[in-house]
């Protein structure tokens, strides 16, 4: 299983306290047979400085073309600072080994929804089995 966790920025607290709790829990994920990728428009140098900042344990894509974001329709227009800006909603997905999405969760709260999704994914493997 897959989960891609589509955010706005790198460095911005929600952000950072989103992959921290993921990374924090990697290795749980992991026994599950879960991949954890967290997807942004930032750039590839930026995905670097961000993991060595906060020493994260998760992949991060850079999708500064927004193919991904468009493709999960997680673009959405608001205001910020007076001004109408396009920015990605924080969305994450499950995905299954078949390749469908049998979970998604949208504007997401950073804190604790990592173990939400660890839960949720537990969950799914138990009813399935």
């Amino acid at each position: 299983m897959g989960s891609p966790i589509l955010y706005p920025r790198d460095n911005t607290p929600g952000c950072s306290l989103e992959a921290k709790n993921f990374s924090c829990l990697e290795k749980d994920f992991e026994a599950e047979n879960a991949v954890i990728i967290g997807v942004s428009r930032d750039s590839v140098e930026s995905h670097r400085r961000f993991i060595e900042k906060k020493e994260l344990k998760i992949g991060l894509l850079s999708d500064e073309q927004a193919d991904v974001h468009r493709t999960y329709d997680v673009l959405h227009s608001k205001n910020f600072r007076g001004k109408e800006v396009i920015s990605a909603v924080r969305t994450t997905f499950l995905i299954n080994t078949e390749g469908k999405i049998v979970k998604v969760w949208d504007n997401v709260k950073a804190a604790g929804h990592a173990e939400k999704v660890l839960s949720e994914l537990k969950l799914l493997k138990e009813n399935n089995m």
